[in-house]
């Protein structure tokens, strides 16, 4: 008898609970329902009670077009650095449609998943040959090969020398690889002597710490090429390993082409990595790294370029292969560049209101204001009114732009002229005319500058 008044004690307090937790569950909804109408209605009234401050003030002026625009075909470019003069070749054209109607625009994929074709195979076996080392892999972008390359190699804790007048791409892959980073003076291979020398007396070039050396064949900001057998002595008397980015040589250095290496007989296997862009003597784009095959099969894996990006769309993949067979087929068109590098070196010399920075052999030269008193604003300037002022008349050139408050050791404002073989004398007479000519109507005047300059 006493069980079973617990029993329906129990069941009478079990309802009781229940009706308290339908209830408050119920005023607990409505109240939800309510706060949410309210919160609405007070985002609704703020949102039109909101008034964003513009980013940039409405007045802002841009001193210059982000895009030279398209130049017209009569045009004289020397600020295209096609320096073989492959980009309107036919045979190239042809060949890329083609690629066009088997394969499409692009392959959608990066290269280790679903984004590699027989071409790309192909590209990286004729590249590999014409190199003389084991094993190339192709990026789709120049200027990520070498901000991929560094990283790939170089990491936190390694040691890094470099030429302060290594371009941007050189410089944004040091940043990503975290390592300690040493800049030398320019070509000098003193000052380069000296950092190793004080690294290795501070122990800090030992066994286990990894270090590089890195430079440019060409320096993209100089036009200057780089004392690359010096280097190579340097690297091997204090055991580091050589990047070497020879995108502005590949094609326009060597008995065949082969940049460098080949222009100085540095045998092939002293640079542990060589890296390339297909953007300039080759007339695609794109980009390539060379080397062994344990050193080129490192970045399938862990370029973030290579891994993450898209792979070179097909038709400029065969683009690449159709400028190759005329580069092995016509080595003499290497001769053509080199010879007009020369004339142009020859005739910048005898500018009147210019200076000039370049190897002679080089198909890069920096032209620069000869007064020295004004403003790295203003040089630009300059420059801007005298390209645009050549422009008009029938030449076309590209002023060197740079992130001034990013890029380090950031360069002179300068004309960079890209000389090809095609070039003849009576153009070069007309590129040095037309400079001096433009620089009296268009360039600075003593009166006119402000002064304390």
């Amino acid at each position: 008898m006493i069980l079973v008044d617990i029993y329906d004690m129990a069941s009478w307090w079990t309802l009781v609970i229940a009706f308290q937790v339908i209830l408050g569950s119920t005023y607990f909804l409505w109240k939800k329902k309510n706060n949410r109408k309210s919160y609405n209605s007070a985002c609704y009234g703020k949102t039109f009670e909101w008034n964003p401050v513009p980013l940039i003030e409405h007045d802002t002026v841009v001193e210059e077009p982000p895009l030279m625009g398209k130049i017209d075909e009569n045009v004289l470019n020397v600020g295209a650095t096609s320096f073989l003069c492959l980009d309107k070749e036919e045979s190239i054209v042809e060949s890329a449609l083609k690629s066009f109607e088997k394969y499409g625009v692009g392959s959608c994929g990066p290269r280790g998943f679903y984004g590699t074709i027989d071409v790309h195979l192909e590209l990286e076996e004729r590249l590999a040959k014409f190199m003389e080392v084991e094993e190339t892999c192709v990026y789709s972008y120049g200027f990520s090969t070498i901000a991929s390359a560094i990283p790939a190699y170089a990491k936190k804790g390694d040691i890094v020398f470099a030429d302060e007048c290594v371009w941007f791409a050189i410089q944004k892959g040091l940043d990503g690889s975290r390592s300690t980073i040493r800049y030398f003076k320019h070509n000098n291979m003193e000052h380069l002597e000296k950092l190793l020398s004080e690294a290795a007396k501070k122990r800090e070039l030992n066994p286990r710490r990894r270090a590089f050396l890195i430079a440019e064949a060409i320096y993209f900001n100089t036009g200057e090429m780089c004392p690359l057998k010096r280097l190579v002595e340097l690297a091997r008397q204090y055991k580091l390993r050589i990047i070497l980015d020879e995108s502005l040589s590949i094609g326009a250095l060597g008995k065949n082409g082969r940049g460098l290496t080949e222009h100085l007989n540095v045998p092939r296997e002293e640079i542990d990595l060589i890296v390339g862009s297909l953007e300039h003597s080759f007339a695609t784009s794109g980009g390539f790294c060379a080397g062994t095959h344990f050193i080129v099969e490192h970045q399938r894996l862990s370029g973030l370029g290579y891994c993450f990006s898209a792979s070179l769309p097909p038709m400029l993949t065969q683009a690449a292969i159709s400028a190759l067979d005329i580069i092995e087929e016509k080595p003499s068109i290497i001769t053509e560049l080199n010879e007009c590098s020369r004339k142009v070196n020859r005739a910048l010399s005898n500018l009147k209101h210019y200076r000039f920075r370049g190897d002679e052999l080089s198909p890069v030269k920096h032209i620069y204001l000869s007064k020295d008193d004004q403003t790295d604003h203003l040089k630009h300037t300059y420059l801007r009114n005298i390209a645009n002022y050549c422009l008009e008349k029938g030449v076309a050139f590209a002023v060197a732009t740079y992130l001034r408050d990013v890029e380090v050791n950031c360069p002179e404002p300068s004309i960079r002229l890209a000389s090809s073989r095609k070039l003849n004398d009576d153009n070069i007479k007309l590129i040095c005319d037309l400079l001096d000519e433009a620089y009296e109507q268009v360039g600075p005047k003593p009166e006119l500058l402000p002064t304390g300059l």
